[in-house]
């Protein structure tokens, strides 16, 4: 799958196509991923198959080329393309032109049956061992896969051409504790999809994307506290207007009651707190009983506004 990508994504692929695996069935299960989701099976004369991949990571067509020389002894066709003057957008194009190379290949790789049909989904004893399970992901991410930068919304997608193919990758990627891959439908394609941060992160740790992963984890970290802070300003800042609200509504109650008694009316302790409060206008409930004679601890405080409010509120009925 081509397409544009974030530079997160760009460096996950890069990190990832430059792993080699050192079995032959993890090389055989990613060219087996990659191949089935960025490859395009052509029919030539006598419908003799042949094998095109394109990519625009040159780390990932250097890692396909060598992976079916390696296995397969082939020498496959390497061609680079510029696309779109604009945006100067080059495409790497592997080919396998023989029929014979490209049946016995994808034979091998699980995509032609023995009966020359395309299978739909992924051939179980290519997964069989967890080591090549995570080769498969990562041919998969190499192939058709995303991810975006940990300092956006966190999504992770791998897109699959068809729906028995789309439930296989999402049933590989569900083998693994704490993965809960989900499936949706884009068109005729299927997407297949992580969006927390901590199923994204083991996943990218079982595909081998260490670096990127330290990356991801920094910035996770830092995206966490940045939460925190805006949450903390927020509460304080409701604090604040909730504080602002009571000293406001206060001030009013005892404003009203010396205008129709007088402070003085008051029992000593609710005058005490009704002019520091008169006095002080900003000050919380624990800097008012700080400053009192004798000190009062905060709810004593709002016991005393408490109390000054029901007076209030009695003149007003008597209006």
């Amino acid at each position: 799958m081509m397409g544009r990508t974030s530079s997160f994504s760009a460096g996950v692929k890069g990190e990832l196509a430059r792993l080699y695996p050192e079995k032959a069935c993890c090389r055989l299960a990613e060219l087996a991923a990659i191949t089935r989701l960025d490859g395009t099976v052509t029919l030539g004369q006598n419908s003799n198959p042949g094998l095109y991949i394109a990519t625009e990571y040159s780390a990932v067509a250097r890692k396909v080329f060598r992976l079916i020389k390696d296995l397969f002894s082939v020498e496959a066709e390497l061609t680079v393309k510029r696309q779109n003057r604009l945006k100067r957008r080059t495409v790497y194009h592997i080919q396998v032109t023989s029929p014979e190379d490209t049946q016995r290949l994808l034979h091998s790789l699980g995509i032609l049956s023995a009966r020359g049909q395309i299978v739909a989904g992924i051939k179980k004893d290519i997964i069989r061992n967890k080591c090549c399970s995570c080769s498969y992901l990562r041919g998969a991410f190499l192939g058709s896969g995303s991810v975006s930068g940990p300092d956006s919304d966190y999504h992770l997608e791998l897109t699959a051409g068809n729906e028995k193919l789309g439930m296989d990758l999402m049933e590989l990627a569900n083998r693994f504790p704490g993965i809960q891959a989900k499936i949706s439908r884009r068109k005729q394609t299927q997407l297949v999809y992580l969006k927390e941060s901590d199923q994204i992160a083991d996943i990218l740790t079982l595909m081998g994307a260490h670096g990127n992963l330290l990356e991801f984890e920094n910035a996770r970290v830092l995206k966490g506290m940045k939460n925190q802070v805006n949450r903390l300003v927020n509460c304080e800042t409701a604090n604040l207007e909730k504080t602002v609200d009571a000293a406001v509504r206060q001030t009013i109650n005892i404003k009203l009651i010396d205008e129709r008694i007088g402070i003085d009316a008051l029992n000593p302790s609710l005058a005490q707190v009704a002019r520091l409060r008169m006095l002080n206008p900003e000050a919380n409930l624990k800097e008012l009983g700080e400053i009192m004679t004798p000190p009062l601890g905060k709810s004593g405080v709002n016991h005393r506004l408490r109390k000054i409010g029901e007076i209030a509120d009695k003149l007003r009925e008597k209006q």
